[in-house]
């Protein structure tokens, strides 16, 4: 028999909590009071470029939350992992091990300083990139290895950085989706010489768009702050002795992230529920492989992801339009980069080419209520039982 809603989540008490929700988006910012105060206070300023009192502030803030000296604001997460590339002296004749299985920024800023990625396949549990393969993908032109915590699951940094030191390689992170992220007790962006954040609309901390670099070194910091700023001399305006980019967070962007980071723990916490929530639903459904969190690894679920399997009775590419019907929003996993026309590969990525045919992001915002996420696991279990 067919288990209703009441018998599988018994927190829905009411009628009204059982039926169909307005439209639930997979993701959404989490705005308030004081974020709408902190972008007045630095509009009545009249510093609203990047010399405003928030980015310090802001700066300072996220270098705190993840445990480095230093963090170094950008416009977007982009921008933040090429400066973080450029820093390093990553150009031309180089080459920088990539996950196949992320978003098309990895490979596009690799690819901007005029190198060329090489793409590794990913863990067939973890979703993030495969030690192994990444040794497969080694060659003399090897500089670096830039791993993607992917979905908020962190990447395996033990190995990766043994990897680094045995053959004279750099490793930087993408930690776009992975504020807060954990291995061993270390946040990510600590993890490597070199880290970059994204703050897009739909990453665990916004300020609309926006990037951070992390490190702990200090002439990295240096680096970093003189490529941003155009590469002018502090000590001689208007004096650039390179080539350098307008790579620069505004002061309204600050604002906002400032008092995102007074949330950021509340954020991560309730990420954790939901995917909890979650786990315990989805668990018994035949056909559904749901994310995991390694040993010693603290999974930030970005995105609550699913993998559909062949005991599920609908496709990954026929569920998203009925969930869509339901009101429930999804999105697939990312194409794998080596079958996008600039990046296409000979070296195939098969368990990366698997996963991006067969992944599903279910809403995962920190904004969703316990009834939504009832709504949606009932929703599968009632697909399954087709």
């Amino acid at each position: 028999m067919q288990s209703t809603q009441l018998e599988l989540f018994p927190y829905l008490e009411t009628e009204e909590s059982s039926r169909p929700p307005n439209f639930i988006p997979v993701y959404e910012p989490t705005l308030g009071r004081r974020e709408e105060e902190y972008v007045l206070e630095a509009v009545r300023s009249g510093w609203i470029s990047h010399a405003g009192a928030f980015v310090g502030r802001f700066e300072q803030e996220f270098a705190d939350f993840c445990n480095v000296r230093h963090a170094i604001s950008t416009c977007n997460g982009t921008v933040a992992l090429h400066l973080a590339l450029a820093a390093l002296d990553i150009g031309p004749g180089d080459e920088v091990i990539v996950p196949a299985l992320t978003f098309v920024a990895s490979a596009n800023a690799v690819t901007y300083t005029g190198a060329t990625p090489v793409f590794a396949d990913v863990d067939p549990v973890s979703w993030v990139i495969d030690p192994v393969d990444i040794e497969r993908k080694l060659t003399p032109r090897t500089k670096a290895i830039m791993p993607v915590h992917l979905y908020g699951h962190p990447a395996p940094m033990h190995e990766i950085n043994e990897l680094a030191r045995a053959h004279n390689l750099l490793a930087i992170e993408d930690a776009a989706e992975a504020h807060g992220a954990e291995l061993s007790g270390q946040r990510a962006g600590t993890m490597s010489r070199i880290a970059s954040f994204s703050f897009m609309a739909n990453k665990i901390i916004t300020t609309g768009e926006g990037g951070m670099v992390t490190t702990d070194d200090d002439g990295l910091n240096e680096r970093c702050r003189h490529l941003r700023d155009h590469a002018m001399r502090p000590e001689k305006r208007y004096w650039h002795n390179e080539v350098g980019f307008n790579y620069r967070m505004t002061n309204l962007q600050a604002a906002v992230g400032v008092a995102q980071m007074q949330s950021i723990d509340r954020f991560i916490a309730r990420k954790r529920e939901i995917a909890a929530l979650y786990d315990d639903y989805l668990a018994d459904i035949r056909g559904l492989s749901l994310p995991v969190e390694l040993p010693d690894c603290t999974n930030v679920y970005w995105m609550y992801s699913i993998v559909v399997g062949d005991e599920f009775p609908l496709t990954r590419d026929a569920l998203i339009p009925i969930l869509r019907e339901r009101n429930i929003d999804s999105r697939p996993f990312f194409y794998p980069m080596d079958t996008l026309p600039p990046y296409l590969a000979d070296a195939p990525c098969p368990i990366s080419l698997d996963l991006s045919q067969r992944g599903l992001n279910l809403p995962s915002a920190p904004t969703l209520t316990n009834q939504q996420v009832a709504y949606i696991c009932q929703t599968l279990r009632d697909l399954a039982q087709r």
